[in-house]
């Protein structure tokens, strides 16, 4: 049986959540689909594209519609929406923040939250840099909390896995920094 690419990316979404991000290997990836692995660069010529299309995959299966209302809501719920992507798969947080920095990918929670950031009103400049703020604070937040839980489910620290998270606190903390600057340049 031939695999097609999709086949290749959904089973290497296996692969991670069940060994996790150090186990998805080209070779162990082969042997899940009964094929060399060198039969998988037809699809991906590298691993960092393979973990590009598992990044944009994962995010995918994780989208929602897109919210409505104020600004600050669109914001918060888009910020909760990538963290509960991220969380859904062993490893997923590590995946999409590693693609998105190489600019391999994970491109989509950026416009997304740049979109929501723009009803504030706040200059072009502003709205960048409180993107990628609020992005950087959900892939950090959000790799804490993973490795936390996965650490406490393996063992590895005799610690209970935390009550809540405290993400919409921090996204609006950096909601009522951007509605500051914005009014100040008004």
């Amino acid at each position: 049986m031939r695999n097609h690419r999709a086949d290749v990316v959904d089973q290497a979404l296996r692969v991670l959540d069940t060994y996790g991000l150090g186990d998805l290997t080209m070779r162990r990836l082969g042997k899940e689909l009964g094929v060399q692995p060198s039969a998988l660069y037809h699809h991906f010529p590298s691993k960092q594209l393979l973990l590009a299309a598992v990044a944009d995959e994962l995010l995918a299966r994780g989208a929602r519609s897109a919210p409505t209302g104020r600004w600050e809501d669109r914001v918060l719920a888009r910020c909760l929406e990538l963290r509960d992507a991220m969380l859904a798969y062993r490893d997923g947080a590590e995946v999409v923040a590693t693609v998105h920095a190489f600019g391999l990918g994970a491109e989509a929670p950026e416009r997304a939250l740049a979109e929501a950031v723009a009803g504030s009103e706040a200059p072009a400049d502003l709205v960048r840099a409180a993107t990628r703020t609020l992005l950087h604070l959900v892939f950090g937040h959000t790799t804490d909390e993973q490795t936390h839980l996965q650490a406490g489910s393996a063992g590895a620290i005799d610690d209970e896995p935390r009550e809540r998270s405290d993400l919409e606190v921090g996204v609006g903390l950096v909601v009522d920094g951007i509605k500051a600057r914005t009014a100040a340049q008004h």
